[in-house]
C-alpha cells in the first residue's frame, strides 16, 4: 500500500472527485454511518460549501431493521448531518425479511428506497460511497460465480436505476484514505459488525484480501483489472451494436412484426460466438416477461441453436420449426431460415390452483 493510500483527501482532490456532479440540481447522499459513507458526507458538504450555489444535498440513511444498533446509528448520522448544515431522512425497510439471500434483498430494498427519496426530493443522482476495496471484492465475488465479461467489469462510476443516476465518485479511492480523512477531521463513525460476519460471502472474501495482496493481488490491481475488463466489454458492445444493424439491413425486404425480433439464420451463424450470445441475451431481455435471463441458460440455448443451424437448410424445409424453446418469458424459434424471438405465451395455471383474480375466501 502506498503512502497516498493513507493520506487524507484534500479539498482540491475532493473537488475533482465531485466535479461531474456540479450541474445536478440536487443529490441524495446514501449514508449508513460507517466510515466510507460518513467520509462521503463530510467531503460532499465541504465541496458544496466551495460554491455560492452548489447542488442541494439530502442525506438519507436506510435502516434495514436487521440490527438493534441501526436506529442509534441513523440518529448519529442525523446529528452529524445537522452539524454540516445538511437535511437528513431515515427510511426503514419494513415487512418480512427473507430467510435466504438476505444481502441481495437488503441491497435491492436500499436502492429502491434511495431512488424513491431522490425522486421525492427532485434529485437527479443518488451518490454512494463505494470504494476501490468494494470494487475488488465485487470482482472476486463475480469471478467465483463464473460471471461473463460484463459481470467482471464490476461496478461503474455511473449507472441508472428507475430514471435516477447512481454515482460512485469514490470508486478509485481506498477505504484507508477515507478513514485517514475522518481521523484528520476528528469525525467519528460507526462500526457495523456484519462487515466481519463470515456467514456472508463478502466478509469472507474481505478476510482473504491481505493474503491476495501479499501475492500482488491487492485492491489496486484488482480494481485495475475490473477497469480493463470494463473497457473490453464496452468494445464488444460496439461490435454487437454493429452486428444488430447488419442483421436489420439483411432483413430490410421482410415485413417487420411488432413485438418480434428476427434474424437471418445464415448471417447470424457467421458472427462470433460472444456476439451471437449477446444478441440473444438482448432480445430475450427485451421481449421476455420473466427476465433478466441467466447467462448460463442463454449459453445453453445458443449451443442448441448452433447445433440446429449446423443441420443446414434441410432441417428447415417447408418452413417447419426446427427449434422452439422458451427462456425467461421469451419464445425462441428457428423456422424458414430465420431465428425469431417473441414474448412467450402466458403460462397456464396448474390444475387445482386459482388465478389471482378468481378471489376466494
Amino acid at each position: 500500500m502506498s503512502d497516498d493510500d493513507n493520506s487524507p483527501i484534500s479539498a482540491r482532490a475532493a473537488k475533482q472527485l465531485f466535479a461531474d456532479l456540479r450541474g445536478a440540481p440536487a443529490l441524495v447522499l446514501a449514508v449508513s454511518g460507517g466510515p466510507d459513507s460518513v467520509a462521503l458526507m463530510w467531503l460532499a458538504a465541504r465541496w458544496q460549501r466551495s460554491f455560492s450555489r452548489g447542488p442541494r444535498l439530502l442525506v438519507v440513511t436506510v435502516d434495514h431493521g436487521l440490527r438493534p444498533e441501526a436506529a442509534r446509528e441513523a440518529r448519529e448520522v442525523k446529528r452529524l448531518a445537522a452539524e454540516l448544515g445538511l437535511p437528513h431522512r431515515t427510511l426503514r425497510w419494513r415487512g418480512a425479511k427473507p430467510k435466504t439471500g438476505l444481502p441481495a434483498a437488503a441491497r435491492e430494498a436500499r436502492y429502491r428506497l434511495l431512488t424513491q427519496a431522490a425522486r421525492a426530493a427532485g434529485a437527479s443522482h443518488v451518490v454512494t460511497a463505494h470504494t476501490r476495496d468494494d470494487q475488488a471484492e465485487t470482482l472476486l465475488m463475480r469471478m467465483l460465480r463464473g460471471s461473463g465479461l460484463a459481470g467482471l467489469s464490476a461496478m461503474a462510476q455511473l449507472t441508472e436505476r428507475d430514471g435516477i443516476v447512481l454515482a460512485r465518485p469514490l470508486l478509485d479511492i481506498p477505504k484507508s484514505q477515507l478513514i485517514a480523512t475522518l481521523k484528520r477531521a476528528k469525525v467519528a463513525f460507526a462500526d457495523d459488525p456484519t462487515n466481519r460476519d463470515t456467514a456472508f460471502t463478502r466478509p469472507r472474501l474481505r478476510a482473504l484480501l491481505p493474503q491476495l495482496a501479499a501475492e500482488g493481488g491487492d485492491s489496486r490491481s484488482l480494481a485495475r483489472l475490473a477497469g480493463r475488463l470494463s473497457r473490453a466489454n464496452a468494445a464488444v458492445e460496439v461490435l454487437v451494436d454493429g452486428a444488430e444493424r447488419f442483421l436489420q439491413l439483411r432483413a430490410r425486404g421482410d415485413a417487420p412484426q411488432v413485438g418480434v425480433r428476427s434474424f437471418e439464420a445464415d448471417a447470424f451463424a457467421l458472427l462470433p460466438e460472444e456476439v451471437r450470445l449477446r444478441l440473444l441475451l438482448r432480445a430475450i431481455n427485451a421481449l421476455g416477461h420473466e427476465g433478466p435471463a441467466e447467462l448460463g441458460k442463454v449459453e445453453t440455448l445458443l449451443s442448441v441453436l448452433d447445433q440446429a443451424l449446423a443441420l443446414g437448410p434441410r432441417a428447415a424445409a417447408n418452413g417447419r420449426s426446427v427449434l422452439k424453446q422458451t427462456l425467461a418469458g421469451a419464445l425462441i424459434s428457428l423456422a424458414g431460415g430465420r431465428i425469431h424471438i417473441a414474448p412467450a405465451p402466458a403460462r397456464r395455471p396448474r390444475k387445482g390452483t386459482r388465478r389471482a383474480d378468481e378471489g376466494g375466501s
